[in-house]
């Protein structure tokens, strides 16, 4: 039964999906059109109560290919009227989820899994289109969000909680996990896909209801994976969406009805919802800025260390919080420098779309610029820079937001362009004398995100990992961003909460225990009361 109404429900869902995001599968009249779809750009719609509606806000921004600048869509500073419908949608469709079986819920995400494998390539074309980033990163984007769905099919056992019997004569006592209620995601620009899936498939499986606020820069991932979502049978309600800026983010802050709010962005960002909805008694998980760190030992493999140092420092264009945008050598640097020279330009940096492109653009001209602006002002402080990717020119997309790698050597850590998260596609190099050195480096940095070290020796290996002050810790892997089953753990000023995103601190995050204590014995009569504090020893 629930299959069937998900099916009817989802071919009328076909009917209203806006042609962004049917990525031209679907040519309907303008009669049968919702209005969002006959403007010209489309208007990226809100999700209430399992209805996408076009926002009546008259204010909107342009969702702007970064490649060539063209408006793709537009995103509507949600009303606050809006918001609370989508809270109240929310509320009232916890009720009955909350007491939908966990195995039900389960193979929802099955479901969901699999549809998000069937559209792959439509997910990844326009991640490219809105974000930038290259096709195959794309495709990535949405796979390591996959794998979250994937660990939520598995609920039913990451779900179980304790049990001990008789802890006093004839009592026992268990306690059990129990969703929190409404709860909501804050997402980011440089992982469309990704991060709504680190957010709404763990807390809807747990039996949560949801509303996800995307990125405004590029929103259309969400939409997609929201009506893959309702494709798989989720009920009406049980996931929302909602646009806008800082209004939706304070009103999620505030809002009295929503019990946690996750968030992945910048520090600023991040501090200010971790205060404001904590002020607001919810739980807060704040995942913010990095300063990831990569310690390149003698001993190195120096092939393997190179390729990792380039996939990392410059991969999706340095716009990862788990980017390794600072190398510390220890020892001798100049041999890597001029070898790590000669592979950042080999680096074909072109829009997203073309084949064999390495980095695309960053996601705005105020990035740029800003990137720019950090580059400069390591110059000024004295940094050499071996290799300048301000100038590059695309053919055919002129008008993009691209900058080519960027190395700059001799960096201090009284440097700008070492103190703040350049998020660009630019490696900053260090040295050390020692690796004792080295580790001081990282561990007075205040973020801890993650760190890596390179090496051939197990000894240097077991010392870095004891030591480092880093949530997320590689040795010969350069981002080491762990799988589902774990947790992504960063650190210091990275993180913000008590529960990390994903694997069981995730599943911790969105449940709250109840803990049971039962009596079933025949009480002999006349026994009399005590006032006693009660206590499992027998007197």
């Amino acid at each position: 039964m629930l299959r069937r109404l998900s099916l009817e429900r989802v071919k009328n869902l076909r009917a209203l999906r806006p042609q962004i995001f049917a990525l031209g599968n679907s040519h309907f009249s303008t009669a049968t059109e919702p209005s969002f779809n006959r403007r010209n750009p489309p208007r990226v719609p809100n999700l209430i109560g399992g209805t996408f509606v076009d926002s009546q806000a008259t204010a909107a921004i342009d969702v702007i290919n970064p490649a060539t600048q063209e408006v793709v869509s537009q995103v509507p500073l949600t009303t606050n009227e809006e918001f609370k419908a989508a809270v109240s949608a929310a509320k009232k469709a916890f009720l009955s989820w909350r007491n939908t079986p966990v195995t039900t819920r389960q193979r929802i995400m099955f479901k969901l899994q699999e549809l998000i494998r069937r559209d792959i390539d439509k997910l990844a074309k326009n991640i490219t289109t809105e974000q930038g980033k290259t096709l195959k990163d794309a495709h990535g984007d949405v796979f390591r969000g996959l794998e979250v769905v994937e660990h939520a099919c598995g609920m039913a056992t990451l779900h179980m909680g304790e049990y001990v019997p008789n802890v006093s004569n004839g009592i026992d006592t268990f306690s059990i996990r129990e969703p929190l209620g409404v709860c909501a995601g804050i997402c980011p620009f440089n992982f469309p896909a990704m991060i709504p899936l680190w957010m709404f498939p763990i807390a809807v499986t747990c039996g949560n209801t949801y509303v996800l606020k995307p990125s405004e820069k590029d929103p259309g991932a969400s939409v997609m994976l929201a009506e893959l979502a309702q494709e798989a049978g989720l009920p009406d309600g049980v996931l929302n969406i909602v646009h806008g800026t800082n209004d939706i983010v304070n009103a999620i802050c505030d809002d009295d009805d929503i019990r946690a709010v996750s968030f992945v962005g910048s520090n600023t960002a991040g501090m200010h919802i971790y205060a404001r909805a904590s002020a607001k008694g919810k739980r807060v998980q704040s995942n913010m800025g990095a300063k990831n760190h990569g310690i390149v030992m003698p001993d190195a493999n120096m092939d393997a260390t190179l390729n990792a140092l380039v996939a990392a420092g410059f991969g999706a264009a340095g716009q990862r919080c788990m980017a390794l945008s600072t190398v510390v050598f220890v020892g001798d640097s100049k041999s890597w420098e001029s070898k790590l020279v000669e592979r950042a330009k080999s680096l074909k940096v072109n829009a997203g779309t073309e084949p064999d492109t390495d980095l695309g653009p960053v996601i705005s001209k105020q990035a740029k610029e800003r990137i720019y602006n950090l580059i400069q002002s390591g110059v000024e402080s004295g940094a050499k820079l071996l290799l300048d990717g301000r100038n590059i020119v695309v053919p055919g997309y002129e008008q993009g937001n691209f900058i080519g790698p960027t190395i700059l050597s001799d960096v201090t850590a009284d440097m700008e362009c070492y103190k703040e998260e350049i998020f660009g596609p630019v490696l900053v190099c260090m040295k050390a004398d020692s690796l004792d050195e080295a580790i001081d480096i990282v561990n007075r940095n205040k973020y801890g995100n993650g760190a890596s070290i390179f090496t051939t020796s197990g000894a240097a290996a077991r010392k870095f990992q004891i030591e480092i002050e880093a949530g997320q810790v590689g040795v010969n892997v350069p981002i080491p961003v762990p799988l589902p089953f774990f947790s992504f753990t960063g650190s210091k000023a990275s993180f913000a909460g008590d529960l990390n995103f994903y694997g069981k601190a995730g599943v911790n995050f969105y449940t709250q225990i109840k803990t049971i204590t039962q009596q079933w014995k025949d009480l002999p009569s006349g026994s009399g009361v005590s006032l006693a504090m009660p206590t499992s020893q027998k007197l």
